[in-house]
């Protein structure tokens, strides 16, 4: 179908988003059109505001809208939480149960696509070590997330900080003749006594 120009403008923009596709980014179009000239006007003012306002933190690479996040100012420096990107901090703060700080590589590396050491905050992982008790590596179970764990636990245990690895295995509901091998092999690996 052919749209008028800013419509189809419109829907482009929301196809560029994670997620939308063709049907949904129309949707959404139609949905602005349907709007009050306030509340799209207000919509627009919270996408501008959001991007002008929100930026990594100095410290540990998180979003905030200050130099340095909350958790970074209130949280105990001694156990870092090392993830891949800001989305993987929102993950962790659902369960309540972290009361350390993280470190956001901001990435994994990745050598097929040309993702190496010098690409990801590594650097700036390893200058925020001092006083620091114990690592935890909270990258993906897959491949980049393994690599990038072990070579940065590769370069921390020699400093005798304590490094861990978030246990891995069997998800809760599953069926263990449905699982892959390298699941089942952490599950069996990570069991604990009861």
């Amino acid at each position: 179908m052919s749209y008028f120009q800013p419509l189809a403008r419109l829907v482009a923009q929301f196809s560029k988003l994670p997620g939308v596709g063709a049907k949904t980014a129309q949707r959404y179009a139609y949905k602005i059109i349907n709007m009050s000239q306030e509340e799209v006007e207000d919509f627009a003012q919270a996408l501008v505001e959001t991007k002008k306002s929100i930026h990594y933190c100095s410290i540990c690479g998180n979003y905030t809208d200050d130099d340095v996040c909350e958790i970074c100012a209130t949280r105990d420096k001694s156990v870092i939480c090392v993830v891949k990107e800001p989305k993987d901090v929102i993950a962790f703060e659902k369960i309540k149960d972290f009361n350390g700080v993280y470190h956001v590589l901001q990435g994994t590396l990745n050598p097929m696509h040309g993702i190496g050491v010098d690409d990801i905050r590594i650097k700036e992982l390893m200058g925020r070590l001092v006083g620091v008790k114990e690592v935890i590596m909270a990258t993906n179970p897959d491949i980049d997330g393994e690599a990038t764990a072990t070579y940065i636990a590769r370069l921390i245990k020699p400093m005798g900080i304590k490094v861990t690895r978030l246990a891995s295995g069997i998800s809760m509901g599953s069926d263990i003749e449905y699982a892959d091998e390298v699941s089942l092999s952490r599950a069996l690996a990570d069991r604990k006594e009861y």
